[in-house]
């Protein structure tokens, strides 16, 4: 496999691909927009383009959606660029035991960085999603495992059993659906591709058909 990265926009670059599990496929994005620094969303599977990264300036911070993202690379990652890390407050019990969070999320805010935090629990207690104004306007929302494409084309949301809260994904979903943006970007998800461009009338569909995969059931995925 490659070890550089696939540029997506002129300030957006994807990792190599990752597939913890059968039929399901993740990978980190690079966002050099950050107002301090090159933004890393979700977190990579190696340290392949460690190299590729330095070249476009490395890593400022690095902003996890959930604890799925946590793992043994957030200490390579910290120790190679020095960035800091941005993850779910309510997770740090987690995703502390593979690196110490340096800043915690748990409102809804624009940071320092430019990155709109906004927390999305349903999936997990501390999910979060990330909004971002790119390059030539153009708006990347970068959802996590809040919603995601299926292999069918459709998207869809996903309850851990035991995780997992029905009423609390609906209120997130809802806060999603008065976003506007142009490029859709999930975490892990199936199909060819997870880099989605929406317009008005494609992000209206996707979100009642994320919505409507949402168990009746409010206590599915406890």
């Amino acid at each position: 496999m490659t070890n550089t990265l696939t540029q997506l926009k002129p300030d957006l670059f994807q990792t190599r691909t990752d597939s913890p599990f059968p039929g399901l496929t993740t990978h980190a994005y690079l966002w050099t927009g950050g107002a301090n620094g090159n933004v890393l969303f979700y977190s990579t599977a190696s340290d392949a383009e460690f190299d590729a990264i330095a070249e476009l300036g490395g890593v400022a911070d690095q902003y996890l959606s959930h604890l799925d993202e946590a793992g043994p690379m957030l200490g390579r990652i910290a120790g190679r660029f020095g960035s800091r890390l941005h993850a779910p407050a309510a997770e740090s019990a987690e995703i502390s035991r593979h690196a110490a969070i340096d800043v915690p999320l748990s409102v809804r805010e624009v940071d320092v960085n430019g990155v709109e935090v906004i927390p999305t629990p349903g999936h997990s207690p501390g999910s979060c999603c990330f909004f971002v104004h790119g390059a030539a306007g153009a708006r990347y929302l970068f959802t996590g495992d809040t919603l995601f494409p299926t292999e069918r084309g459709t998207w869809s949301t996903f309850l851990p059993p035991g995780r997992g809260d029905a009423d609390a994904m609906r209120s997130s979903i809802a806060v999603l659906a008065d976003l506007q943006p142009d490029v859709v970007i999930p975490s892990a998800f199936a199909g060819p591709t997870a880099v989605h461009a929406v317009d008005g009338e494609s992000w209206s569909r996707i979100v009642a058909q994320a919505m409507a995969s949402v168990p009746v059931d409010a206590s599915a995925g406890r």
